[in-house]
């Protein structure tokens, strides 16, 4: 396992930490292997009279932590693929690497009240009612642990209607939409905690069963299929009838033999065209991030995208 610039994820965030505790490092703890982590890999690489390159590989990465042979793989890597795939598209929503992703957080910038997680539920649909409401249900414990005495102000919240709701969301933040603390450090808080991952996936249920049958429908067999699809049932919805037939028509023209090969193609036919039904000012954006999934990497809003190395979306075989 090797880590370098463009890699994420909660073991380049413990990679930051360490840097920054030999002081070569003073960027953010964010989880983001940018050109700050790299220039201070290659400051520790000489210093430590090893060869330059800004790559952790295993001899950094045993320098770094003498007790640790090798550099970890992502522990992302030992969840179910409907949870990697809910990961990869949050970091996209969101802009943030897991764990980060579970824990966005924005206030009224949309009309929406306030949005939380890797998919941002929000009160102005209902979905961040429903997500609290099952942590409420299944994880009382962790609700009470996280949200403390603020707790029976949140659930007096949500028992009301739509517009007390959207009022108290009001409530917690500036005028720029930035929620107040502790409000803030609470949700972030619950976002990294396993059962508020594991609510998000739970809810997320519904996008999942689209993107299963939507593999069913175009015979797309993999891990890395199921996320686009997965992206596609979230970001756009689906894919519209007269779209579908426009995918049936290229891939009916695939002229790949390698199993493998066929599968990348159909992935691109199936991207290229959800894209092209979007609207127009978002067409690139949805192609870029369609066409990341599809070749398996790829930089999206800045970010660049290894899938099968930060995530574990692979063309393996995926059974619906």
């Amino acid at each position: 396992m090797r880590y370098l610039r463009g890699s994420n994820g909660e073991e380049v965030a413990r990679l930051q930490t360490r840097l920054a505790e030999l002081r070569l490092y003073a960027g953010p703890i964010d989880g983001k292997f940018g050109g700050g982590t790299e220039i201070a890999v290659r400051r520790f690489q000489q210093q430590s009279g090893l060869a330059v390159d800004g790559v952790v590989g295993g001899e950094t990465w045993q320098r770094l932590f003498p007790a640790e042979v090798e550099p970890p793989a992502p522990a992302l890597l030992k969840q179910p693929v409907e949870f990697r795939s809910l990961a990869l598209t949050g970091a996209f929503e969101t802009d943030s690497p897991p764990p980060e992703c579970f824990c966005g957080l924005s206030g009224d910038f949309d009309g929406e009240g306030l949005s939380f997680g890797a998919l941002q539920f929000n009160f102005g649909q209902g979905t961040l009612q429903a997500l609290l409401g099952t942590m409420e249900r299944r994880y009382g414990a962790v609700m009470e642990d996280v949200f403390g005495d603020r707790l029976p102000i949140l659930r007096a919240a949500l028992a009301s209607g739509r517009d007390e709701q959207l009022a108290f969301a009001r409530s917690i933040q500036d005028p720029r939409f930035r929620v107040h603390e502790p409000w803030r450090g609470m949700f972030v808080t619950l976002g990294r905690t396993a059962e508020g991952q594991q609510a998000q996936l739970e809810a997320a249920s519904d996008y999942m069963r689209t993107a299963k049958r939507l593999c069913t429908r175009f015979q797309v067999t993999t891990a890395r299929g199921l996320a686009l699809m997965f992206d596609i049932a979230v970001q756009n919805g689906g894919i519209p009838t007269v779209t579908a037939a426009l995918i049936d028509r290229d891939i009916a023209h695939l002229t790949e033999s390698n199993p493998l090969d066929a599968e990348v193609a159909r992935l691109r036919a199936v991207a290229n065209r959800r894209a092209e039904t979007a609207k127009p000012r978002w067409v690139e954006d949805v192609r870029t991030r369609k066409l990341c999934i599809a070749d398996g990497e790829g930089r999206v809003h800045g970010s660049y995208y290894q899938l099968e190395q930060q995530y574990g979306l692979a063309l393996t075989p995926f059974v619906v």
